[in-house]
């Protein structure tokens, strides 16, 4: 089990729309990045003028990283090896998802339906934001999981062995899961990723899977995609080309 290094979170970075919100995007960044790694997306999506979105980019703890020999940067969860889909430190993923559940009620609580709110995140945030979204009651309006992968099984584990506090909620399979991923991704294979994809599929989550000619990044394509993602999921009112 990792221990969190810092008690106190920095702010989210919070990006209001013209028209009042309506609806919310909270959107994690990977290892050693921070919130601000996803927030200049936001105009690079070309939504609606009034598309009533409220955009939250939190920011991981600092913590130390097993992998990187130690070395203290932002991280949702600890990684101990490449071998992601055994090696899970499932206590610091789910201490994460605690983190992005509160954010979410406070969207809740600002008058945002859970119905209206998406979880998106890339790498390490993807993970945990699929995580949180498997769990989360009511069922969120989506998840955007990115360049990701998830252990299942091993956090299906980590759960009947007491390593973690079982979720509140049993997990329901009504949330629309959408992944995407790049063929020539160095950091998490593709193979892993699509072993994911199939393990959420098996269990009864319908996942929409798209795959880009790109390493573990974003590319315009996928940003054109991801635009008209958040219309469709979202019922924004654009015609897109």
């Amino acid at each position: 089990m990792n221990q969190r290094l810092n008690d106190v979170q920095d702010a989210p970075i919070i990006i209001e729309p013209k028209a009042p919100a309506t609806a919310a995007v909270i959107w994690l960044h990977g290892l050693g990045a921070d919130g601000y790694d996803f927030a200049g997306i936001v105009e690079q999506l070309n939504l609606p003028a009034q598309h009533g979105i409220r955009f939250v980019f939190p920011h991981a703890p600092v913590q130390a990283v097993t992998i990187n020999g130690g070395a203290k940067m932002r991280s949702w969860y600890d990684i101990a090896s490449t071998d992601f889909l055994k090696e899970v430190d499932a206590a610091g993923i789910e201490a994460s998802s605690a983190q992005i559940d509160t954010l979410i009620h406070q969207q809740i609580n600002q008058g945002i339906l859970a119905s209206r709110i998406v979880l998106a995140g890339f790498s390490q945030g993807g993970l945990v934001a699929l995580h949180t979204g498997l769990h989360f009651k009511p069922t969120l309006a989506g998840v955007l999981a990115l360049s990701t992968y998830y252990p299942m099984d091993r956090l299906v584990d980590a759960f009947t062995k007491g390593v973690t506090a079982p979720p509140t909620d049993v997990l329901s399979t009504d949330v629309p899961i959408t992944m995407m991923h790049g063929t020539l991704d160095n950091v998490i294979g593709l193979r892993i990723a699509q072993q994911s994809c199939a393990a959420l599929a098996a269990k009864g989550w319908k996942v929409d899977w798209h795959e880009y000619p790109m390493a573990h990044q974003v590319c315009a394509a996928q940003i054109n995609d991801m635009a008209k993602w958040f219309s469709r999921t979202l019922t924004l009112n654009q015609a897109w080309s």
